[in-house]
């Protein structure tokens, strides 16, 4: 459904309010048809910034970290100079470092790596779904979306099955770091200054930390295949062992990164599909295609708004002067309902091809794990779709207040289904 249009001078990109009840998108359509690049103000003390929401512009600043670099961080936050390379994570790292520490895991993530786990993955759906099937009314995202990602995250580090709650837990906290109902500490806030050395200025980055350190001292110098065995016993290509710094970073990310933005996606997608049931039945009927299904339901959820960079010099963009150290968001939701680049953007199409979506990045910091994301939605939906009979949303959906995260915290939903 095309949203509704925002005047120009009604655009805040800063405004939570506006992300939480799902008003963003006719902002960024006012954005590419009109201000391409546009100043935003903040509203917590930061510097503000430059949006920019058309997809070739997206691109072409993903694709030229020489010009618009991570190295001074990638959400809106301006960690203090002091604490910048205490909180650096691949994230915010560029060049030949950053490829070296991707390097570290990348391989683990590639197609053919990840079919060995596809036994464990297809009874893991199984599983879920099952569990899940077991009653009619339930919130989608805590019955499934939520739960099998992160059972999977728990599998690839090895983790015991009752440290799932808290894996959960954590990753709420650490992407919810706007949201009251999530956490603890607001990213901006008074109390928030205390934990500025620390990543999302979140104390729940210390207690994951922690985990993380107990996990690599018990597995420091064995033969693991799960991932924490791997990043605590490789050496980078370029020789540099990571530090416990990095270590630590890199850990979070994972265990972040790993589980929230497939929830995401699979809350999303489950909404699309109820919402255009001529689609859900046409995957029904075209099981083959859901490789292609599977990139357009992506393109729709568009789970993380966006990523930021910081300019490393003046720029001129479409007539507007982006000067050295200004921050620049690079709106990837925006650039997934471009009319420029996919034909009626807001109509969920799911035989659509090509479909170029920018969901996971396109340069260098693109996602590494991406194939698995889309390896655990296909099967979840292949294993969740056949044994409907109907299902309906029954309430409110309730989202993630935050301009960063797309995401659903409260789905509630009827299923009528068929035996196993």
């Amino acid at each position: 459904m095309q949203p509704t249009p925002v005047p120009l001078d009604q655009v805040d990109l800063a405004d939570l309010d506006a992300f939480e009840s799902n008003q963003a998108w006719g902002m960024f359509d006012t954005l590419r048809r009109e201000a391409p690049v546009h100043w935003n103000p903040e509203h917590d003390g930061g510097s503000g910034f430059w949006s920019v929401t058309r997809y070739d512009d997206i691109e072409m600043i993903d694709k030229d970290p020489e010009t618009f670099t991570s190295m001074k961080f990638t959400n809106l936050e301006e960690p203090p100079e002091e604490f910048q390379e205490l909180r650096r994570s691949i994230l915010e790292t560029d060049g030949p470092r950053h490829l070296s520490l991707r390097k570290l895991l990348m391989r683990d993530f590639n197609p053919a790596q990840l079919r060995r786990y596809e036994d464990f993955l297809r009874g893991l759906a199984a599983l879920t779904v099952e569990t899940a099937l077991q009653q009619e009314e339930m919130d989608f995202v805590d019955a499934i979306a939520a739960d099998y990602p992160i059972a999977v995250l728990a599998r690839l580090l090895d983790t015991p099955e009752e440290m799932t709650p808290q894996l959960i837990s954590w990753g709420n906290e650490i992407v919810g770091f706007s949201d009251p109902e999530f956490a603890r500490v607001l990213v901006n806030s008074e109390e928030a200054e205390k934990y500025r050395h620390l990543p999302f200025s979140s104390p729940v980055s210390q207690e994951i930390f922690e985990y993380g350190r107990k996990l690599a001292a018990e597995r420091k110098g064995g033969d693991g295949e799960d991932l924490v065995s791997k990043l605590v016993n490789r050496i980078p290509e370029d020789g540099i062992p990571l530090s416990p710094e990095h270590f630590d970073n890199y850990f979070l990310l994972l265990v972040v990164a790993g589980n929230e933005t497939t929830r995401q996606a699979i809350s999303h997608s489950m909404k699309a599909l109820i919402d255009n049931p001529d689609q859900m039945q046409w995957l029904l009927d075209n099981p083959d295609k859901y490789p292609q299904a599977i990139e357009e339901l992506l393109r729709w959820a568009s789970p993380v708004y966006h990523f930021r960079r910081t300019a490393t010099k003046d720029v001129e963009l479409h007539g507007k002067t982006i000067k050295e150290g200004d921050k620049v968001v690079m709106w990837f939701a925006s650039g997934n309902r471009d009319e420029t680049k996919f034909d009626d953007p807001y109509r969920l199409d799911l035989s659509r091809f090509p479909n170029d979506h920018m969901t996971f990045g396109k340069g260098p910091h693109t996602c590494m794990g991406s194939n698995l994301a889309r390896f655990e939605m296909r099967i979840i939906f292949e294993t969740l779709l056949p044994r409907l009979v109907s299902i309906t949303q029954t309430g409110d959906i309730r989202r993630v207040r935050s301009n960063f995260v797309n995401g659903i915290k409260g789905f509630p939903v009827r299923i009528e289904s068929k035996k196993a």
